[in-house]
């Protein structure tokens, strides 16, 4: 089995990496990973990224987006989290098995005094709380799995972070499920802090298993950060790769009134439709609002880009572009 680990804390790159060493190295090899990333939400494959976080939350505590290959429901990464990746051939006769892959981790946290048990689907628990979400990947005869170890991690950042606000999001996305969370420091019978953790951790793997650390050449590291330019920071696949989906705002705005916009958004995160009602004045017509919008990105960049040059308040008396891009993200 070969060991590899990523000290980088950019969860874009240690995506793209994960994908890299499933497909150059997984298959001819038994891998195994461990991995931090910095204040992130990962998203499921399938999943509807603005149904799964408060996206003004996210933007005013400069939270980094990122969508995952695997499905399943999105998780909140920072540095009190610890990420393990088991890559190896797949069994066509088991299909998808999340304990075979849990169980020698909750071994691992057992022999650390964290008395770890496998629940539901695809979570680990300690005393009923969940501290590790697992998802897997599956290609080429190939599967990786990877999973979450919520060490010493901000719970309360990874509540708000991971709760939408209230507008009406009818998708065919694949919704999280929602699960009282924990963190496994006290449970450990000697404390330490989350460096030494993942020493202990590794330690563990390394007398367990046949393991050899592999070391990242410049070509590897160089083809990582091609796929990470590429994919991993673009917005079409951390947002715009959301199925397609109907979404309602609803806000009162000092010195507007009431306004509330219906939106349709096509698989690419390409308007398709909207509109707009309210108690609201204005002195033009909504439509011609409408079909500015209409074939943009729902994206708070492109679309200020291109309407920093209307006034907001020939459509919607004292609105101002700020005011619109708020009530929108």
């Amino acid at each position: 089995m070969l060991y590899i680990e990523s000290r980088k804390t950019n969860p874009h790159h240690n995506l793209a990496l994960e994908q890299l060493v499933f497909e150059k190295l997984g298959g001819e090899n038994d891998c195994f990973m461990l991995w931090q990333n910095n204040n992130s939400i990962i998203i499921g494959r399938h999943q509807n990224t603005l149904e799964e976080i408060d996206s003004d939350f996210v933007r005013e505590n400069s939270i980094t987006v990122a969508r995952r290959l695997s499905g399943g429901g999105a998780v909140y990464h920072d540095l009190g989290n610890l990420n393990f990746t088991f890559i190896t051939t797949a069994d066509k006769q088991k299909g998808i098995d999340f304990s075979a892959f849990c169980e020698p981790i909750r071994k691992a946290l057992c022999s650390l005094g964290v008395p770890v048990e496998f629940s539901g689907r695809n979570d680990m628990t300690v005393e009923g709380k969940k501290f590790s979400g697992n998802a897997q990947y599956v290609k080429d005869g190939k599967v990786m799995h990877h999973g979450t170890i919520l060490y010493d991690s901000d719970l309360y950042i990874l509540s708000r972070a991971l709760k939408p606000p209230s507008d009406k999001i009818e998708s065919r996305g694949i919704k999280s499920v929602k699960s009282r969370v924990t963190n496994i420091r006290p449970y450990m019978k000697t404390d330490m802090p989350v460096t030494d953790f993942w020493t202990a951790l590794k330690n563990y793997f390394f007398e367990a298993f046949d393991m050899r650390e592999f070391a990242l050449t410049s070509a590897y590291n160089a083809e990582v950060e091609e796929l990470r330019q590429k994919v991993y920071s673009q917005w079409s696949w951390n947002y715009g790769n959301s199925p397609p989906y109907s979404l309602r705002k609803v806000r009162r705005i000092e010195g507007c009134g009431k306004i509330e916009i219906l939106l349709d958004v096509a698989k690419d995160g390409i308007i398709k439709n909207i509109a707009f009602y309210g108690d609201f004045f204005g002195n033009r017509e909504l439509s011609e609002l409408g079909e500015k919008l209409v074939g943009l990105h729902l994206e708070h960049g492109e679309l200020k880009a291109a309407l920093e040059k209307l006034d907001f308040s020939e459509y919607i008396y004292n609105l101002t572009m700020g005011d619109f891009l708020e009530l929108l993200f």
